[in-house]
């Protein structure tokens, strides 16, 4: 009871759901490579593993409310929606393998490639989509600095006189 008082309680029941969350979005993105799951469970199974497993956020978590929003209330309620499309047998699969998968090591190698190609991926659409300036032919460039042929300049009527 004191427990529950202080917050520890609830605590460890927000952890536990939290955990469950995520085991539930890594048997998604397995559940989306299986043959046996519907074509559009598999496209929406892809859609949430993805968005939930993202390093990128739509809505920043610095915006008030709507930052938090997506991962508290949204997220989890796609997740299960989606995962109530799933037959049940197939689901318990998806998750003992999400469960497998998580007890084996990490792999900082791996982690250190995915973070190599994303940043691969930024430099090259900044390459690709840098506006560069436009090369100026010797007669644009004099009429842009105000000069023109047919019209004398001040030097050449000073000299003229």
């Amino acid at each position: 009871m004191k427990d529950d008082r202080n917050g520890t309680g609830r605590l460890a029941r927000l952890r536990r759901w939290a955990g469950a969350v995520k085991q539930d979005v890594v048997a998604l993105s397995i559940a989306a490579r299986d043959p046996h799951v519907p074509w559009h469970v598999e496209l929406a199974a892809t859609a949430i593993a993805a968005y939930a497993l993202s390093p990128i956020d739509p809505i920043p978590d610095f915006i008030p409310v709507l930052g938090y929003l997506d991962e508290l209330i949204l997220l989890p309620i796609a997740i299960f929606f989606v995962i109530k499309m799933i037959p049940d047998p197939l689901m318990e699969e998806f998750r003992a393998e999400a469960q497998r998968r998580s007890e084996r090591p990490v792999s900082r190698v791996a982690a250190a490639v995915i973070i190599g190609l994303w940043i691969a991926g930024a430099a090259f659409l900044l390459w690709a989509f840098w506006p560069t300036p436009v090369p100026h032919t010797p007669s644009q460039t004099a009429r842009h600095a105000g000069y023109c042929p047919d019209k004398p300049s001040h030097s050449t009527w000073i000299d003229a006189a």
